[in-house]
């Protein structure tokens, strides 16, 4: 009868047992998932993005005089101690039709640009921002002469042009005449790119990086279609962005220009 009784308590603690382990699998294993499914939400499993800016990067403000005037924003680079420091390459930000210089500075691009070692110079276009229009710029030839200009009087020798959408009246052109001024060019779904032969784009050699949005079915698989004629070039295309795609993914289109400008010289 003992012997009975001890097979059966012995039974009820296997039972017991049992249960409590088919009760806490779950959590077991949900809690043993938890650090890769973090490591993908923080960009861990791919390339590291770049660190956010920790240093006070100072953005001051000028306005270039000249018909139109022309309004600046400028990031100094700097050392890991915050130290002002020469210029790896100096890098011009041009902007679409709804946004500003302010905007470069808001996304956090230029202070990014300056603690990678790049000086970073935003204008607003004639007729945005603080920047007033001006009947001067009917022509590619005045367009390009403007962008020539700010160059020339920030001390600016060779540039890297980053320059989106609707800017590419003044960028495309640049490209096609004074693109010995020029060390790299980014392209963000600019207009324009429909203007010019196979022919124009094949003679040009400075290294381009092609940025557009997945979801930009529009000028920015039309631009791609185009640019990708420039012999030197290298494509970032962001999915799940729209037109404005540095503006839907900023860690990535951050991420894509370091890595570019890393590998100019």
């Amino acid at each position: 009868m003992n012997f009975l009784r001890n097979r059966l308590v012995v039974l009820g603690l296997v039972l017991l047992a049992t249960l409590l382990l088919y009760l806490l699998l779950p959590s077991i294993r949900q809690g043993s998932m938890e650090p890769s499914l973090e490591a993908q939400r923080m960009g861990l499993m791919g390339t590291p993005p770049p660190p956010i800016p920790t240093i006070n990067v100072s953005i001051r403000t000028g306005q270039l005089p000249g018909d139109p005037p022309l309004f600046f924003r400028e990031a100094l680079p700097v050392d890991g101690a915050g130290r002002q420091i020469l210029p790896r390459l100096q890098v011009v930000l041009l902007h679409g039709q709804a946004f500003t210089s302010k905007t470069w500075e808001e996304l956090g691009t230029m202070a990014l640009l300056a603690t990678n070692g790049y000086q970073a110079l935003a204008m607003d276009l004639p007729g945005y921002g603080k920047s007033p229009d001006s009947e001067a710029l009917k022509t590619d030839q005045n367009r390009v002469d403007l962008l020539s200009r700010f160059m020339e009087s920030l001390g600016v020798r060779s540039a890297v042009l980053l320059s989106p959408s609707m800017s590419g009246h003044y960028s495309i052109p640049f490209l096609m005449k004074n693109n010995a001024q020029l060390q790299g060019f980014i392209p963000i779904a600019p207009v324009g790119t429909r203007s010019y032969t196979p022919q124009q784009y094949q003679n040009i050699q400075v290294p381009t990086l092609i940025v557009f949005g997945a979801m930009d079915t529009n000028l920015g698989a039309q631009s791609h279609k185009n640019l990708i004629q420039l012999p030197n070039h290298f494509v970032l295309k962001l999915e799940g962005a729209r037109h404005a795609c540095y503006m839907d993914k900023p860690r990535e289109f951050h991420q894509g220009l370091i890595d570019f400008l890393s590998k100019l010289k």
